[in-house]
Parts: C-alpha cells; structure tokens; sequence
C-alpha cells in the first residue's frame, strides 16, 4: 500500500465505494471483513454510500448486510434511488436521439449492445459475451428484444460489450467524440464500455452526495479500481485505488491499498480512513 499525495487536512465524513472490483471479490462476494469495515464506519459517525455501473436492483443484495441508509448511485450515478429501491433521488436519461447515435456507434466496433431504462435490462442475444455473468451478478434476467426500437425513451445506461479489451477501449474514444456532451462513456470493466447522462458519471455522483448531506467534497473519501473511478478521485478530498487497478487509476489516486482478492477494501477503510479519523480526534 502507498500514499500518493499528501495527507489531506480534512476529516473524513463520508465514504462513496465502487462495487465490482472493490467492495467485492472477484466471485462478487462481500466479505465479513468488509462488512465489519463499513459497519464500522457507521459505529463511527462516518457515512457510506456505493456507486455502480449495475442498475438499481442490481445492489439489492448489500443494502441489508451493510446496513444502507443513504442513496445509493446506480447507472454510476443515472439514477440516485433510496435504500428502499422505490423512492427515487434523482435520476438522469439519456437525451432524446442520443441512444440511437451510441448505439450505431457501438455497433460500428462490433460490440454487443445492452440498454438498461430505469427498471429494465435489455439485450438482443441472451447467450453473448457476459449476459449469463451479468445476471448472475446482479440477481436478474435481462429481457430479450429483437430490436432496441420504442425502448429508448427513458435509457439510464447503454453498454457496449466485448472481450477484445483493446477494441473496447478504441470503441469508448470514437464513442465519446460522437455523442460529445450529450453523453458521458468510461469502461467500468476492461470489457464493458458504460454510456450514461453526461451528468450520470462517479465525479456527478461526489458532487450529488455532497449536496445532499451537506458534506464538503474535500471531506468525501473515494474508492475504486476502473478508469470511471478516475471521475471519483478527482472530486473528493481522498481517493483510494485498489491493488488490482491499472497503473494508470493507481496514479490518479491518493492512496493504493490491496486488491480486492486481498481484502483491499477493508485494509483501506482501517488505514487511511478509520486510522485517519482517530488520528483527527
């Protein structure tokens, strides 16, 4: 584990945790250790909250063990929905026209396309790359369409899908120059490339979390391992990558803990949160 930067001066009053590849293993488990790290947390008057690129229903499985209380960012960030998963905070749509131009943007990489509205998955082939892991992962089946056409009027995250990660990464350049700034597009895996709202991004998700609490920025920490994590770090006082994260978002943060095969998650939320409380008080 490293520093990067300088310690930062301000308490930490809030935690805003990325999900897979962090809070989790890489068999999506949420460990005791994590558990006991979050719930220690709340023992110590510190907030936490998680932000995924999975839809709403998709965190279902931690709101209890973690004991939730605030909005939780799905869509990273295109929807702010309360623990309950039916009160909504805020939530943010792709503009009308958008999802075509992504879409045929997508395609045009040979990507499979997935498109989540607000409450629903879908996809055009139920055995391509990552669908039978994806629900697996988020507890639900996508909904099968032949065509995209008449579900596009309430889109909360597009994802293009491939395990040629090289070609993903190309796809999400020509994708962000074509859709500008009516769209935000960052890989939340080496072989997913999420599109959201240009405001639905894990740095809008900081900013929202500060609004509403009424906690400053600089006293937010951040987690995470992914390039659209880079979005997090770069809003909140402290930032943590993980282990298993490219040299690149271990650069662009304040601290590097483990990998989350190594309780990454939990050591950093002891060292340089926790530790870093008492050592305020």
């Amino acid at each position: 584990m490293t520093a990067k930067k300088a310690d930062a001066a301000q308490p930490i009053k809030m935690v805003i945790a990325d999900v897979d590849g962090t809070l989790v293993t890489q068999e999506k488990v949420l460990t005791k250790r994590a558990t006991d790290a979050v719930l220690r947390l709340g023992e110590a008057g510190i907030q936490f909250s998680i932000t995924s690129g999975r839809p709403p229903r998709g965190m279902a499985m931690l709101i209890d063990p973690l004991k939730l209380k605030q909005p939780l960012a799905a869509f990273n960030g295109g929807v702010l929905i309360d623990p309950d998963l039916t009160t909504v905070v805020d939530q943010k749509f792709l503009p009308a026209g958008v999802p075509e131009k992504v879409i045929e943007a997508i395609e045009n990489h040979g990507l499979d396309v997935w498109v989540y509205t607000d409450i629903e998955w879908f996809v055009r082939d139920e055995k391509g790359a990552h669908v039978a892991r994806e629900q697996w992962t988020v507890k639900f089946p996508p909904k099968v369409v032949k065509t995209f056409a008449g579900l596009l009027g309430r889109v909360a995250k597009i994802v293009g899908v491939s395990d040629d990660y090289d070609r993903v990464a190309k796809c999400e350049q020509d994708v962000q120059q074509a859709g500008g700034t009516h769209i935000s597009a960052a890989r939340s895996q080496p072989y997913y490339l999420d599109v959201t709202h240009p405001q639905a991004n894990k740095g809008g998700v900081v900013l929202s979390m500060s609004k509403l609490l009424n906690i400053p920025v600089a006293e937010i920490a951040t987690i995470g391992d992914m390039p659209n994590d880079v979005l997090m770090f770069e809003k909140s006082g402290v930032s943590i990558a993980m282990g298993n994260a490219s040299p690149e978002v271990q650069a662009s943060a304040t601290y590097v803990t483990t990998s989350n095969e190594e309780e990454g998650f939990a050591t950093a939320i002891e060292k340089f949160v926790l530790n870093a409380r008492s050592a305020n008080v």
